[in-house]
C-alpha cells in the first residue's frame, strides 16, 4: 500500500497535489478538536468583524468566529462524504460481486433492482426525506439516506469485473479445492476490485458532499449543525454579499473548492492507475 502510495507521488502529479490539498484540508477539520468556543453559540464574539491578526477569517453577523466556526464545518463535511462513501462502498461491493460471481436468476434480479436506483430522482426524494423527518434529520440519519442511493454505478462496474474474474483459472481452482461462493468473492475477488472501489469512493464523495451542500444551502437539512452548506445558508440568510461581509461567503466556498478539487484529483489518477498503460506510460515505460 506505502510502496503505491509513494508511486503515485513520485510519477503523478494529479495525485501529488491532491493528496496535499486533501492533506490541507483534512489537518484544517482536526483543529477542531482544539477549539476554544462551541460553534453552535450565537454572538460570542464581535459581529461583521473583517479578517485581522484576532480573527483570522473573520467573525460573521451572528458574532461567531469563522476560523473556528469553519473547523468545525469541513470537519461534520467530511465525516458526512466519508460515511457515505463507507456505507455504499458495502452495499456496492456486495451487490456487484454477488452478481458477477453467482450469475443467473440473483444476477437479473439484483441488476433489476440496481437499475431502479440509477432511475430514481434522488434530490426530490431526499427533499421529501426533510419534510417527513424535519428536525430529526441529523448527519448520520442523512448520510444512511444517500448512502442508499450511492451505489449503483458502482455496483454494476464491480459486476463486470467480477464476471470476468469468475472464468479465471484461480476461481477455477478455488471452486475445485472446496472454497465456499463467499470466500471466493470476499478472499479472491475483493482484493482484485479494490483499487476500483478506492477510486470511485472519492468520486461518491464529491457527490454526497455536493449533495449535502446544496440541501443545507436551501435549507433542507438541519441548519443548526455547522457543515459547509449551513454555513453559506446562514451567509445568504443574512446577506453577507449585499452587506459587505464578503468573508462570510469567501470562507466555506474557498473550503470546498479545495476539497472538491483534491478529491478531484486523487480520483483521476487512481483510475489512471487502475489502467496498467497509463501506469507504464507515467514511469517511463513503453
Amino acid at each position: 500500500m506505502f510502496q503505491v502510495v509513494r508511486d503515485l507521488i513520485r510519477y503523478n502529479i494529479e495525485f501529488a497535489i491532491g493528496i496535499t490539498l486533501v492533506t490541507i484540508v483534512v489537518l484544517f477539520a482536526l483543529l477542531s478538536f482544539f477549539s476554544p468556543i462551541d460553534p453552535t453559540l450565537i454572538y460570542m464574539q464581535p459581529p461583521d468583524m473583517p479578517p485581522s491578526a484576532q480573527y483570522w477569517f473573520g467573525t460573521n453577523s451572528r458574532g461567531q468566529d469563522l476560523f473556528w466556526q469553519a473547523t468545525f464545518a469541513i470537519r461534520n463535511t467530511l465525516a458526512f462524504g466519508l460515511m457515505v462513501a463507507v456505507l455504499s462502498r458495502i452495499i456496492s461491493i456486495t451487490v456487484g460481486l454477488l452478481a458477477g460471481y453467482l450469475g443467473g436468476w440473483v444476477d437479473r434480479v439484483l441488476m433489476f433492482f440496481n437499475d431502479i436506483f440509477v432511475a430514481l430522482p434522488i434530490f426530490p426524494i431526499l427533499v421529501l426525506f426533510y419534510f417527513v423527518l424535519r428536525n430529526d434529520l441529523n448527519t448520520v440519519t442523512l448520510a444512511l439516506i444517500m448512502a442508499c442511493f450511492g451505489w449503483p454505478y458502482d455496483a454494476r462496474l464491480i459486476r463486470s469485473v467480477a464476471l470476468g474474474l469468475r472464468h479465471r483459472e484461480f476461481t477455477r481452482h478455488a471452486v475445485f479445492a472446496g472454497m465456499s461462493a463467499r470466500k471466493i468473492m470476499f478472499e479472491e475477488h475483493l482484493p482484485y476490485v479494490m483499487p476500483i472501489v478506492f477510486s470511485t469512493a472519492m468520486a461518491n464523495m464529491i457527490w454526497s458532499i455536493g449533495l449535502e451542500v446544496t440541501l443545507a444551502v436551501l435549507g433542507f437539512t438541519n441548519i443548526n449543525i455547522p457543515t459547509i452548506g449551513t454555513m453559506i445558508y446562514w451567509a445568504n440568510n443574512h446577506s453577507a454579499m449585499v452587506v459587505g461581509t464578503w468573508w462570510w461567503i469567501v470562507v466555506p466556498v474557498v473550503l470546498v473548492v479545495t476539497t472538491f478539487v483534491g478529491l478531484f484529483l486523487l480520483a483521476v489518477s487512481l483510475n489512471e492507475y487502475i489502467d496498467p498503460r497509463s501506469r507504464l506510460r507515467r514511469m517511463g515505460g513503453e
